[in-house]
């Protein structure tokens, strides 16, 4: 039974839809807001046109009503008893959610993880014999037995817990909060001595296992129930729910899911050396990515993949010049085309006069400060 696959999501569904089956339905009178005989002014008062209380003499008249954002009006969407308080859940689903709980309690991180204190327990799960718990008479017999087993430490944590209720529920006969002790599962009814004995610990819940609950098992849909077992309880779970291979002799052609990994650690298969010699080496990406151009917008794009577009380019824009003085003489009624002689003149530079060999000495030659006389130096400087 405590194979099953371990389905929080599931879980978590069930318990929330479960949890709604519990309500009771509330709602607001359909009168609240609505006693009044107020009507609208209309347009042309420069006042809204909310529907205002009639009369006059009294402060009351001229206010607004009916609408949720005015005093004494009515709510906005005003509660219905009507509404859908209750959820269906499939029985298939119930039932499998039950499974992974109950699987859930026989992990002991997923306990510790919960709150409950299991660390002087000797086993999980924890299996008291028939024998020990039959002999209960008193609650101080079966505090006793508790202590002795090491088990009452999530007892005192939970009666250490004990806190006043945040909110208005606590005026409502919910006053005080106290965090879950541990759950005892037997096969005896509510009469018998062994449920008296144990009912009035703090904390302790007792539950049949004919009538286990998805919501005692994991509350708040909460896996990791902190669970004492009987011994005859504990032998029955696989008459009740069956096995992998047996069918369930109570319910009728179930037996418990089949779980769909063998090893569900996730986390240690990728790890494996057998995994991870099979993958692909990581590929780490260039700091630098370079920038792509576009050849057609872009010229050095262009040049790097065509070297004689430059050349094109060039001569493309001579092209276009030639073009323009073409058009421009056409246009003052000059001829289009010039003679080579007369092109040539155009093209040629302007020299002027070249310079004398003795400028160009002079020009050249080194710097020198000239010598200055005695009668130059004045009497500062000597």
């Amino acid at each position: 039974m405590l194979q099953a696959p371990i389905r929080i999501d599931i879980v978590r569904m069930v318990h929330k839809l479960i949890s709604k089956n519990h309500r009771q339905p509330y709602g607001v009178s359909p009168d609240a807001g609505m006693q009044s005989s107020a009507r609208s002014w209309g347009t042309g008062r420069a006042v809204s046109r909310i529907p205002r209380v009639p009369g006059g003499g009294t402060h009351r008249a001229g206010q607004g009503a009916f609408g949720n954002m005015c005093r004494g009006g009515r709510m906005f969407a005003p509660t219905k008893v009507y509404r859908r308080w209750h959820r269906k859940v499939a029985k298939g689903q119930r039932r499998y959610a039950m499974c992974s709980a109950l699987a859930a309690t026989a992990v002991p991180s997923l306990i510790m993880s919960r709150g409950h204190r299991i660390n002087t327990l000797p086993e999980i799960p924890f299996v008291i014999s028939d024998g020990q718990m039959n002999k209960l008479k008193k609650t101080k017999e079966a505090v006793a037995l508790l202590k002795s087993l090491k088990a009452y430490e999530d007892i005192e944590k939970s009666i250490n817990s004990k806190r006043i209720r945040p909110g208005k529920g606590k005026a409502r006969g919910r006053r005080f909060t106290r965090a879950k002790g541990p759950l005892i599962i037997h096969t005896k009814s509510w009469t018998n001595m062994l449920v008296k004995s144990f009912r009035n610990i703090p904390g302790v819940e007792l539950c049949n296992v004919k009538r286990l609950n998805l919501l005692t098992l994991a509350p708040g849909g909460h896996l990791g129930r902190f669970i004492i077992w009987t011994e005859s309880a504990f032998k029955s779970l696989d008459r009740i729910f069956g096995t992998l291979t047996k069918n369930s002799e109570v319910k009728r052609g179930w037996r418990i899911p089949r779980p769909v990994m063998t090893n569900a650690d996730l986390q240690r298969i990728i790890n494996s050396d057998e995994v991870q010699s099979a993958l692909i080496r990581k590929k780490s990406k260039p700091r630098f990515q370079p920038r792509k151009r576009n050849p057609l917008t872009n010229l050095g794009a262009l040049i790097k993949l065509n070297p004689y577009a430059l050349t094109l380019k060039r001569k493309a824009i001579k092209e276009n010049r030639k073009a323009k003085i073409r058009n421009f003489r056409k246009s003052k009624g000059f001829p289009v085309t010039l003679p080579k002689a007369a092109i040539k003149k155009t093209i040629r530079k302007k020299k002027g006069p070249r310079a004398g060999k003795r400028f160009l000495t002079i020009l050249h030659a080194p710097a020198r400060a000239p010598k200055r006389g005695p009668e130059e130096i004045t009497t500062k400087y000597q």
